[in-house]
């Protein structure tokens, strides 16, 4: 048995979202990093990429894209699975991360 653990996986829904929003453009995939942001300290961003960034961890998802991880958020990301999902409210990707401690009020920034 391995104990290797995936960085981040992806649901049908998210994968399908990332295809249709890549589409026709002259893109490869798409990054996946960390910011400094909000009350509580650390943001998803996502960004439409058209090569990696040195020392990027890169998952290919099938032969049409990949998935760019930024190298620092690695440890951070470990165990998280990215979806998306639409309500009446809103719509958009959503990652759950088992590493999450908390999150700040308006919901932009979580810590570990």
């Amino acid at each position: 048995m391995s104990s290797e653990k995936t960085i981040l996986s992806f649901t049908k829904a998210a994968k399908e979202k990332i295809k249709e929003l890549i589409g026709a453009q002259d893109y490869k995939g798409v990054r996946i990093s960390l910011k400094t942001r909000g009350c509580a300290a650390l943001a998803y961003e996502m960004t439409f990429v058209k090569d990696k960034v040195l020392y990027d961890e890169v998952i290919s998802l099938d032969e049409s894209f990949k998935i760019f991880i930024q190298s620092k958020a690695v440890m951070f990301l470990i165990g998280t699975q990215m979806d998306y999902q639409e309500t009446p409210l809103k719509s958009g990707f959503v990652f759950h991360n088992p590493q999450e401690k908390g999150k700040c009020g308006c919901g932009v920034s979580f810590y570990v």
